[in-house]
């Protein structure tokens, strides 16, 4: 079974932000299932003011460990591939871009999981 992505473009990182994306996940997440979503320390990632939906659970992890992090592949492999050494001319043009690059991205859940992964941590 092939899972979803549930992203928002968005010109600020914030709390506000972090709740309306929290209610995008959720309503990406099936009927009877429960996300877990692993986030950085960042302040509005853990702020006891979040709207965190029941069918969610915020697992942070530790301060200053983005190697745990496996959304940084995610993030690099995104720059690397489709928005990096590009020139923006408008503000619409950098959401449509980005827009784009992920429409490319959730199509291809197999790259999606092999980014996430984390070698040494299969050797369990």
């Amino acid at each position: 079974m092939l899972g979803k992505g549930a992203a928002l473009v968005l010109p600020w990182c914030n709390l506000h932000a972090m709740n309306r994306h929290l209610d995008e996940i959720s309503q990406a997440v099936a009927p009877g299932a429960h996300a877990i979503l692993i986030v950085d320390q960042a302040a509005w990632h853990t702020s006891p003011k979040l709207d965190i939906p029941a069918n969610i659970t915020i697992l942070p992890l530790p301060p200053r460990s983005p190697e745990l992090n496996p959304v940084e592949n995610v993030w690099q492999f995104m720059r690397n591939t489709w928005l990096s050494n590009r020139i923006f001319r408008t503000y619409d043009d950098i959401v449509d871009i980005c827009c784009h690059a992920w429409n490319q991205l959730v199509d291809q859940p197999w790259r999606i999981m092999s980014l996430g992964l984390r070698q040494w941590a299969h050797g369990f």
